[in-house]
């Protein structure tokens, strides 16, 4: 069941991408981590993040804007560290408070009520399409890659970021695309570096089989998409998908997840 669920989430949320600014990351995260440990779950996401993006560079990396993604990549690469550190950290530690509601027991840990608060955030931010209409100029895109590494290292809500200021880095759309991509492995490779150093949850958690699937279930997103799906905005499936995330960050916060 968790396979399939999984594969799916995937294989949505990687179609999904080409009608709303969701991206990969934030809608898979919150579905694995009702089967698994926030930390394990942010961990899985970065893996398939990973490689639908490397899978994305095989296709486009002849698109890719190699200034834009020194100036933006290089400073959320150094961020996303500190961020897996915190992540790291919040992982360990103990539950805030715990309770019964009816049936359930429910314990709420900070890194439960970390992610379901940025989970809130961003599906908040994106139902008004804060993304769209910012007005960042190319002034700001180290800033921009600081906040995208750092929020990707925690919680891998990293695409928010990216979006907002890469839409006015005068990207034409395979630019932005391929750009986007590589900037995302780099910052996976380096939150994946600081994750297997402070906990083996991949192991303990999930097995190849199950990261192979969502991953192979992400590449036929992506090559969906590129049969002749044109990428638009849709407000019905923004809204739709922002309630969903909305669901999933109270029961975060909650606890019940």
């Amino acid at each position: 069941m968790t396979l399939v669920v999984l594969s799916i989430t995937s294989f949505l949320a990687s179609f999904l991408t080409l009608f709303s600014g969701f991206g990969l990351g934030t809608l898979l995260m919150p579905v694995a981590a009702i089967f698994f440990p926030v930390a394990a779950a942010v961990a899985l996401t970065a893996l398939v993040h990973l490689l639908n993006s490397l899978f994305k560079l095989a296709v486009m990396w002849r698109d890719v804007h190699w200034r834009v993604t020194l100036v933006f990549g290089l400073p959320a690469v150094l961020a996303a560290v500190p961020g897996a550190f915190l992540l790291a950290r919040l992982s360990t530690m103990t539950p805030l408070f715990e309770y019964d509601l009816l049936a359930l027991h429910a314990a709420v840990t900070p890194v439960k009520l970390a992610a379901g608060i940025l989970l809130l955030v961003f599906a908040m931010a994106e139902w008004r399409g804060l993304a769209k209409k910012a007005g960042f100029s190319k002034k700001w895109l180290p800033v921009g890659g600081l906040l995208s590494g750092f929020f990707g290292g925690l919680s891998g809500h990293q695409g928010a970021f990216r979006s907002a200021f890469l839409l006015h880095a005068g990207l034409n759309p395979s630019q932005f695309v391929a750009t986007n991509a590589v900037i995302a492995a780099l910052v996976d490779l380096a939150r994946l570096a600081v994750y297997g150093l402070h906990f083996s949850i991949l192991m303990v958690h999930i097995d190849a089989t199950l990261i192979g699937a969502a991953a192979v279930a992400a590449f036929a997103g992506v090559i969906v998409g590129r049969l002749g799906v044109k990428k638009v905005t849709i407000a019905t499936v923004q809204k739709l998908v922002a309630v969903m995330l909305c669901l999933l960050g109270v029961g975060l916060v909650s606890g019940v997840i």
